[in-house]
């Protein structure tokens, strides 16, 4: 991906800004990959994010803090999103029998199902975003992004 062309510029960027533009070009090219991959399961890339973070409780409840804390892309309106998730039956939400303040959310075996066909797109379209790089470039450049 050319910087220069993706912004429709003449000039010559310098380096600094001109990396930040690359990575946030290349985030936006991702973000619509796997959001187009997860279009035809009417789910958005963050509610694909708490099934998995759901299924990694391996059937141990969770909690909105628990959910928010381990989201990739950090937001504060997790509440809407285990709404959205309630609605299709994905997930089941009930209050802690020890802690009545608690709510406790786990994913439906209907949530697993339906997670696991999800999961086979994504995993195409993360295969096709980085079908350019070998193994040894996605080393260094997850390397060089630890950097960050």
């Amino acid at each position: 991906m050319n910087v220069e062309e993706a912004i429709k510029t003449t000039k010559q960027i310098p380096l600094e800004p001109r990396t930040l533009i690359h990575i946030t070009l290349v985030h936006n090219k991702v973000y619509e990959v796997i959001g187009n991959a997860l279009k035809p399961f009417g789910i958005s890339l963050q509610q694909f994010n708490v099934l998995r973070i759901l299924r990694g409780q391996q059937g141990q409840p969770a909690n909105l803090s628990t959910l928010n804390e381990r989201m990739v892309t950090k937001m504060s309106n997790t509440t809407r999103l285990v709404d959205k998730l309630l609605a299709k039956e994905y997930v089941s939400r009930s209050i802690c029998a020890s802690n009545r303040r608690k709510v406790e959310i786990v994913i439906t075996p209907l949530g697993m199902d339906a997670l696991s066909n999800m999961s086979k797109a994504v995993a195409e379209a993360e295969n096709n975003i980085v079908k350019n790089l070998n193994k040894q470039e996605l080393e260094q450049l997850n390397h060089l992004l630890d950097k960050f």
